[in-house]
């Protein structure tokens, strides 16, 4: 009887303990950047993040541009108009979110040189409670069907 009272004592302790504490987690899963001719001012790349939590992706780097940013593209009185999301995007609890053309993407900056098809982009993204994601995003064109 005495080793048990002894052992639930330690398995409480390492239950309670901060190493035990699941951390907040986003799956990125197929990435993929447009290819671009050397002294593009900017390509688009796309990712779809899996969060099993309530995050935000708020920012995203790359060696191979000099930024990126997070974007959105909304219709404005017929006009598809493009801006940055300065505060990040949302990524619900158990929801996918799939950046992609015509919606929510990235925008590699200032490509510092050129994106040819079948090479390859790492891209690090960063978000506000779950530890940075690095993928190896696939240098392809968009299917007809996602051209923007």
């Amino acid at each position: 009887m005495k080793p048990i009272l002894l052992i639930a004592p330690l398995a409480l302790l390492v239950a309670c303990s901060p190493k035990a504490q699941v951390e907040p987690a986003v799956t990125a899963s197929d990435a993929w950047c447009r290819p671009a001719v050397a002294g593009a001012p900017a390509v688009g790349c796309y990712v779809t993040l899996d969060s099993a939590a309530d995050d935000r992706l708020v920012a995203a780097q790359s060696p191979a541009g000099e930024r990126v940013e997070i974007h959105t593209m909304t219709m404005d009185g017929g006009v598809m108009r493009m801006r940055q999301l300065e505060d990040g995007l949302p990524l619900p609890a158990g929801e996918t979110t799939a950046l992609k053309p015509g919606a929510e993407h990235l925008m590699l900056i200032g490509p510092t040189s050129g994106l040819d098809e079948g090479g390859e982009v790492t891209l690090t993204l960063n978000f506000e409670k779950a530890p940075p994601a690095t993928v190896t995003a696939q240098i392809r064109s968009a299917p007809h069907a996602m051209e923007h």
